[in-house]
């Protein structure tokens, strides 16, 4: 876990005190709305539906149990007694007062957090895999990485109003689970032919309107010159982005419009000339930021005699081990996934006694740590296997030990309609209502891995564009409906989903839900996932089955013909 230094901390207390007159400033009447608006934005705070949200920045997901009592006190004292996880690892509060903003701003500051750069068109919160430093497949770990990157992005002079919002991903493991083919700048940890460190550059990422996998533009780049070569990316983005259209103004959109290779050879062109310049990478600056995380120093330990023979004889605590417990690098210990999708819970919620709890189970068993997953999850990265047992009965007892990690229940979902102003339709409802009608936990083992992603609307918050099935709320003249896709995947293999036709209303989807299932299972090989299935028959017998059946149920009158 990254530890402030004073500088750190001193931007952090300025510019609470900033915001703070920003706010006293625009409740007296001295700002007006348009000139509160970019303060506000820059500072995680949002106008929503129903009243201001908070958005608060967990750098790449990493969290500390102070950090998440201080959650838990907000979330009881200024909120309604809840947060959010998002899919950008962040926290949100959809029901703060304004005026207490610059309150919660300073409990955060004091806990070494903030809600810098969390909105606004600027470079957002650089975020990476969960299981970062101790994954088994880890060839790097990326956090050091991630935080030179936020630190030399936070208020860079030249990016703090971009033409849109810019967000940065980076992978150091052979799995990529940070999904950085879908991000403006994805960054992968990689060494070259010598044995040099350096990166793999992808650039035009990105889902919402207009959704793309991102394309590579460098296939090395030494790590000395990493922050050179990403600012070169910028300023041909700030130089060349739509400003006169946001729904253009992304650089996924300027990549697209110029071809790779031009959009290539404009930032090498840029880059001649920052090559070698300030903002060049020493190993004393690496060593400095390193320096600076406080991890746990772990001596691999023998395999533990009690957490097998448990595994051995009781299926309960085997079925969650098997979907929540993940390989560790160091021998004797394992990484736990905390299930945030308990039946009839909104995706990514945790109440403030939740908060609290989370914070007990990480410094009895995790050394006072937790990483939070764009999947909307929580992680207790290094557990011992001595102690598996024992966190798997204290989670239960707060709702947090449901066996679904991958499953079909392991819905990601935005907030939705019921919280978000530019929401088409509600998507709470839809992933309750899905789990309400596949609640039998024999049933979801017996489909597998399966993921489906829910968005409110097109700026796909909910990443339904690389769900193995999406659902992306539509209005129809002022109704609320739902679109499916289904073939998309994030990881290695990123792909977009396929739409398989004329949307549904709220009510059809568990029902549309079910029979994708089922011609998956008639359809499918042993051991064959989902997504392998309908990558190896198409979209189109999927289709056919969905809107078969709900022509049948037209017919029988279950459902008005829509």
């Amino acid at each position: 876990m990254y530890q402030y230094d004073e500088y750190d901390q001193r931007i952090v207390d300025e510019r609470v005190a900033q915001f703070a007159d920003q706010t006293r400033r625009y409740l007296g009447g001295e700002l007006s709305d348009d000139e509160f608006r970019p303060l506000r934005l820059q500072n995680g705070l949002y106008i929503q539906r129903h009243a201001p949200m908070l958005r608060i920045a967990a750098p790449y997901g990493n969290l500390n149990s102070k950090q998440l009592r201080t959650l838990g006190h907000i979330a009881r004292t200024y909120d309604r007694g809840y947060g959010h996880i998002t899919t950008r690892q962040n926290i949100q509060f959809n029901w703060p007062r304004l005026e207490d903003v610059p309150e919660i701003l300073g409990l955060l500051a004091n806990v070494q957090m903030h809600a810098i750069q969390t909105s606004g068109n600027c470079i957002r919160n650089v975020t990476s895999d969960p299981f970062a430093g101790v994954a088994a497949d880890e060839r790097v770990d990326p956090r050091p990485w991630c935080e030179i990157l936020r630190q030399w992005s936070t208020f860079h002079p030249e990016f703090a109003f971009l033409p849109r919002k810019f967000k940065i991903a980076v992978n150091g493991a052979a799995e990529d689970r940070a999904v950085i083919q879908v991000h403006d700048i994805g960054l992968d940890i990689v060494r070259n032919a010598a044995g040099e460190l350096g990166f793999r550059v992808l650039v035009g990422g990105g889902l919402g309107r207009t959704p793309i996998i991102g394309e590579e533009v460098a296939a090395f780049v030494p790590w000395q010159q990493i922050l050179n070569y990403c600012e070169a990316i910028l300023r041909v983005y700030n130089q060349h982005g739509r400003r006169d259209n946001a729904y253009k103004a992304r650089i996924k959109i300027l990549v697209k419009a110029l071809g790779v290779p031009e959009f290539a050879r404009q930032v090498e062109a840029e880059f001649a000339h920052l090559e070698d310049g300030p903002s060049t990478l020493t190993q004393a600056e690496i060593d400095r930021v390193a320096s600076r995380f406080t991890d746990p120093v772990l001596s691999p330990l023998q395999a533990d005699a009690g957490y097998r023979a448990r595994l051995a004889e009781d299926k309960t605590f085997a079925a969650w081990a098997r979907r929540n417990v993940r390989e560790h690098r160091v021998p004797g210990y394992a990484s736990v996934v905390l299930s945030l999708k308990p039946h009839g819970v909104a995706p990514g919620d945790l109440t403030a006694e939740q908060f609290d709890a989370v914070a007990d189970l990480a410094d009895r068993y995790s050394f006072g740590e937790v990483r939070s997953t764009h999947e909307q999850n929580i992680v207790l990265a290094s557990v011992r296997e001595a102690d598996l047992v024992a966190l798997w009965q204290d989670a239960r007892a707060i709702g947090l030990a449901t066996p679904n990690i991958g499953l079909l229940t392991d819905i990601i979902s935005c907030p939705g309609g019921d919280f978000c102003a530019l929401a088409n339709a509600k998507s709470i409802p839809i992933a309750k209502a899905i789990q309400e009608r596949f609640d039998n936990l024999d049933y979801l083992f017996d489909i597998g891995d399966l993921e489906i992603n829910i968005s409110g609307c097109m700026n796909a918050c909910g990443h339904h564009h690389v769900g193995h099935i999406g659902i992306l709320g539509v209005d129809k003249n002022g109704a609320e409906f739902y679109q499916v896709t289904i073939g998309g995947q994030q990881g290695n293999e990123a792909a977009l989903g396929k739409v398989i036709g004329p949307s549904f209303a709220a009510a059809e989807m568990p029902d549309v839900i079910t029979s994708l299932i089922n011609n998956y299972i008639d359809h499918r090989h042993d051991d064959e996932r989902f997504i392998d299935t309908v990558r190896r028959i198409g979209v189109e017998p999927f289709k056919t089955r969905v809107y078969a059946e709900r022509g049948a149920r037209q017919q029988a009158g279950e459902i008005a013909h829509v």
